[in-house]
């Protein structure tokens, strides 16, 4: 057949629709065609139901797979071959058949505070007396009403042009809170008024992290994702999603982390809050993280650790990690953890 040797092989990548997920898919997509030079990746947007419901609090509608569920049923059907997602958008258990491939180095996982126009040049604790912040996220409002009790905290949905056309051009917000990742990608690190630090704001499970979903058994496109692994993210975002499964977290609780890799320790920090951030537990532990990769592959190879393949990373290490979130999370768990977000739970499912 003429020409046939000069037909590409076409992968496709499914992303939502929203403009931000759009450039994550186009970073993770330039990163692969760089590496695979021969393949021709075509993305595939779609919209999804959290893309949809915009004027209900994610916490109310309590579903973590909002992001991602028409996403996978492409990927089941064979309409696409992956789908890059916000590693914190993706639940701890994803269905069977799925798995997380490979989680690329993490963007700064902290949180940024925008400035309405009026307010720039301040930070939260230098805003006036019932100042009105704007955050979807208990986890960001436990925190930071505890921190500055002198801000009020309200709702705000919507993707990030719409949240900050909200700021912008209607005076009901002083500010409000996002993450840094997401504006640093958006190109909009000039609106970054305050980055918090983990003593102001611990960040969500797999903040500032993408992940890039494919089906469980298809091997070729596994090894193929796997070049993108960073290990050193990989670990620290196992530690994390294995703390928040063993909690039971997710968008209807505050859960928050913070994870560092230093000398060869894996340090994970964890809280638990109550909703108005009064009652709070937050607990540090740490772990070895320094293990030689096997050369041989075993039969545990392609094991899941809390939803991630890691191809290329020690198991040993993976498994450290994954022990040091459980036993954190034990850790709160023994001192009242599920107590302080079981109350939270019923009180967000009463708002």
């Amino acid at each position: 057949m003429e020409g046939a040797g000069e037909t590409k092989h076409v992968i496709r990548v499914g992303t939502r629709k929203s403009q931000l997920a759009r450039i994550q898919t186009d970073s993770v997509v330039e990163m692969l065609s760089k590496r695979f030079s021969s393949t021709h990746f075509e993305i595939v947007a779609m919209s999804t139901t959290g893309d949809k419901i915009l004027d209900t609090a994610l916490s109310k509608i309590g579903e973590k797979s909002l992001f991602t569920k028409e996403l996978e049923n492409a990927l089941e059907k064979n309409e696409v071959d992956l789908v890059v997602h916000s590693l914190k958008d993706l639940p701890t258990s994803l269905p069977p058949g799925f798995t997380i491939g490979a989680v690329c180095k993490r963007e700064n996982p902290y949180d940024a505070v925008v400035f309405h126009p009026k307010r720039f040049g301040n930070t939260l604790s230098t805003l006036p007396e019932k100042s009105v912040i704007g955050t979807s996220s208990l986890r960001r409002a436990a925190q930071l009403k505890k921190k500055f009790p002198h801000l009020e905290f309200k709702d705000i949905r919507g993707n990030l042009n719409t949240r900050l056309r909200k700021l912008d051009e209607q005076e009901d917000f002083s500010a409000i809170i996002l993450a840094a990742a997401g504006l640093r990608r958006m190109g909009w690190e000039n609106r970054i008024g305050q980055i918090l630090t983990s003593d102001e704001c611990l960040y969500a499970v797999g903040q500032g992290a993408l992940a890039v979903e494919v089906r469980a058994k298809d091997q070729d496109i596994l090894s193929m994702v796997s070049a993108l692994q960073d290990p050193e993210t990989v670990l620290r975002c196992v530690a994390e999603r294995a703390f928040m499964k063993k909690l039971e977290g997710g968008c209807s609780v505050p859960v928050a982390v913070s994870t560092v890799v230093k000398d060869s320790q894996l340090y994970l920090t964890g809280a638990v809050y109550s909703l108005d951030g009064s009652d709070s537990l937050k607990e540090t532990m740490q772990s070895c993280i320094n293990f030689p990769q096997q050369e041989v592959e075993g039969p545990n190879d392609d094991v899941q650790h809390v939803g991630i393949t890691a191809l290329g990373v020690s198991h040993q290490a993976l498994e450290s990690a994954e022990c040091l979130g459980t036993g954190l999370a034990d850790l709160l768990l023994s001192k009242g953890a599920k107590e302080i977000l079981t109350v939270a739970r019923q009180l967000n499912d009463s708002r």
